[in-house]
């Protein structure tokens, strides 16, 4: 007696329909048998097998009756009172109560079937009493003890039941909460990423061209040719700019990792030798291999970041860029003798929501953003009038987690 939709008992989750089906016509069926074996010349006789013949009919045709709205709780009700009916005519069918009860429990809700079950029990104990010659206690204790067990141990399983499903949609909607925190802190991150990015790479290259610009401005009527060069090198970096902007949005490495066969010195020499504004030099210590893209491309970005941010604002004379690959650690320091400024958290803290207000770039607080991201670390040593240093480290484990190959030569530094 398998309901599905629109079923709403407490064993309706419990799928053993066809089993009491074919029980229930068993039993009608032995019933049948013993009521024309002992009751053969009654009256009643036909009318009792008629009972039964429409009672078995209704069972049969249990699976055929829709399954949502009031048709289970109708059949149900039908084949209870066609039961009755037959169990007080004749009560040898008062063993069909049992599939019955449980039929009862699949398909109403609880109270509706505990009433029915209560009144089922009662016609039990009718029909037994009609057959026994004298009192007997255990015919009336006996019946209702297992009704009341019955009920009570399937309402025990129907509580049980809804708080399982309680806590299944409680993980459910947990889980669809954790989904879409999980969704918004990555498109907070990507966007905190392409700000960055965007800083370090377009910014910095927009920078450039408005201070080769100024130059130009301010030569053109002494060194028109001078003035000239740096008008086309401003021509070059916007060209630069543009493909950097192309590269950001398709997620690449910088633009000096191109064809620099995974060299990560080689591409911030090239970086450190288009700086502009500043006279800077670069140095490389320890042979550096095969440097995975996303390390490459921070350090990329954290030497043009602070190459422009010297340029802005250290007022310094020289700038001294050094890789330096060991053992244990990829070391990339960026040194100038500028005028330095206040290096405490609570002064770099200061300075960062200044920049934020006055809609500026993310300026250091970036630069350590992407490469703690990364898994490494920032280090910076400032002091008012003593200049800066920078410098990023990144551990071998970060280095050379998923490849095989090593970053770093035999002979670390030298």
């Amino acid at each position: 007696m398998d309901m599905q939709d629109g079923v709403r008992g407490i064993l309706a989750p419990v799928r053993f329909g066809r089993m009491l089906q074919i029980v229930l016509l068993a039993l009608i069926a032995v019933c049948a048998v013993r009521y024309v074996l002992r009751h053969e010349d009654s009256g009643i006789a036909p009318l009792v097998l008629a009972g039964a013949v429409a009672l078995a009919a209704v069972a049969a045709v249990q699976t055929l009756v829709p399954r949502r709205g009031a048709w289970p709780a109708a059949w149900t009700l039908v084949v209870v009172a066609l039961w009755v009916a037959l169990t007080l005519a004749a009560p040898s069918f008062a063993w069909c109560a049992v599939p019955l009860a449980f039929a009862v429990l699949q398909i109403l809700p609880f109270w509706p079937a505990t009433a029915a079950v209560t009144a089922m029990t009662g016609v039990v104990i009718a029909a037994e009493l009609r057959l026994a010659e004298e009192f007997d206690p255990t015919i009336v204790a006996g019946p209702i003890g297992i009704a009341v067990a019955t009920i009570v141990a399937y309402r025990a399983l129907d509580r049980e039941a809804t708080a399982r499903q309680q806590l299944l949609d409680e993980l459910t909607s947990t889980q669809a909460e954790l989904a879409a925190a999980e969704h918004r802190a990555g498109a907070l991150a990507e966007r905190a990423r392409l700000s960055r990015e965007i800083h370090d790479s377009v910014g910095q290259e927009l920078s450039s061209i408005n201070l080769l610009l100024q130059a130009a401005q301010q030569q053109w009527d002494r060194r028109p040719d001078e003035a000239r060069s740096q008008v086309r090198t401003a021509a070059d970096a916007a060209r630069e700019g543009l493909d950097e902007v192309r590269r950001v949005v398709r997620d690449l490495a910088p633009a000096e990792l191109d064809g620099a066969a995974g060299s990560l010195p080689a591409a911030i020499r090239r970086v450190v030798a288009d700086a502009v504004g500043v006279d800077a030099s670069f140095r490389s210590h320890g042979p550096v291999f095969d440097v995975p893209l996303p390390v490459a491309a921070a350090a990329i970005r954290t030497v043009r970041g602070a190459l422009a941010n010297v340029a802005e604002h250290a007022q310094a004379t020289r700038v001294v860029v050094s890789l330096t690959a060991q053992p244990d650690e990829l070391r990339l320091d960026i040194r100038d003798d500028g005028v330095g400024f206040d290096a405490s958290p609570a002064a770099r803290r200061h300075r960062a929501g200044e920049r934020r207000a006055a809609g500026r770039g993310r300026g250091l607080v970036g630069i350590e953003e992407r490469i703690v991201a990364l898994g490494g670390t920032l280090e910076i040593e400032a002091a008012p009038g003593e200049g800066t240093t920078l410098s990023a480290v990144f551990p071998a484990s970060v280095l050379t987690s998923g490849s095989d190959s090593s970053v770093f030569g035999e002979g670390g530094a030298r």
